[in-house]
């Protein structure tokens, strides 16, 4: 069988044939409608996300702005490479996505019946994000406050802080309120890690440090020409969304 003369569709050939296969599978009137003069929706109709403006907390109240503010620089702490998760603004993209629609679930399915669930399914039971946040984040200090002689989390020393963390990752420390443990650690994990690699319209990713240290070109429209530099840096720096005119004009 020779097989040196079959070619690879290109992008564009396989979306017109996926394009053409939806339009064959549908009924009589779809495929006699014919559109002329006008497009069937309007460009630049979707809304463009909001600039987040840091100054003044939604959700976390000042304990909990510090414990966070300590939970991110030790899980991101600063280096010659890069500022740490307090400064990158971790916490105010935190702070914004818990009182919007992450914080309180409305986008994911919360109802039971709730069931143990393996590793690789996700969270499975029915309190959203905000409520775990409030939850976990007073069982942490209370813990601390037990086991440590009376003090916060973020009143311990940076390496009783990392002991504490470790132990929270491990699943060794027993937290009051049900909160697990090892669940919560990578929840918080999770999303301190979104809000340092996210856009900085979202809050965090302070003058795009992490893409900086990566070399990651963010939003720019076109490097096509840097495409073939395998093992070459990325001359240009980093733009982000709300840099995009495609926004600014709206």
């Amino acid at each position: 069988m020779e097989t040196h003369c079959l070619k690879r569709p290109t992008r564009r050939q396989f979306l017109s044939s996926v394009a053409f296969t939806v339009l064959a599978a549908s009924s009589g009137p779809v495929l006699a409608r014919s559109i002329s003069g006008s497009l069937p929706w309007e460009a630049r109709s979707a809304d463009p996300p909001v600039q987040v403006r840091p100054g003044g907390w939604l959700f976390f109240t000042p304990e909990e702005v510090s414990t966070m503010e300590a939970v991110a620089d030790r899980l991101i702490p600063a280096d010659e490479l890069s500022i740490g998760g307090k400064d990158a603004g971790c916490i105010v993209y935190l702070d914004r996505q818990l009182v919007g629609s992450y914080g309180a679930s409305s986008r994911l399915y919360t109802r039971g019946p709730f069931m143990p669930g393996l590793p690789t399914q996700g969270y499975q039971a029915p309190d959203t994000p905000a409520q775990r946040y409030r939850t976990g984040l007073a069982a942490l200090n209370a813990w601390t406050r037990g086991n440590k002689g009376g003090k916060r989390f973020f009143e311990l020393s940076p390496d009783d802080q990392d002991a504490t963390l470790r132990d929270l990752e491990a699943g060794k420390i027993t937290l009051a309120d049900n909160v697990d443990a090892k669940s919560f650690f990578n929840l918080m994990l999770s999303n301190v890690m979104e809000g340092f690699f996210a856009d900085p319209i979202y809050g965090g990713n302070k003058d795009m440090a992490s893409w900086k240290m990566l070399g990651f070109p963010g939003a720019r429209y076109d490097y096509r020409d840097h495409v073939t530099k395998h093992n070459q840096p990325y001359p240009l720096p980093p733009v982000s969304i709300a840099g995009s005119t495609e926004w600014m004009t709206r």
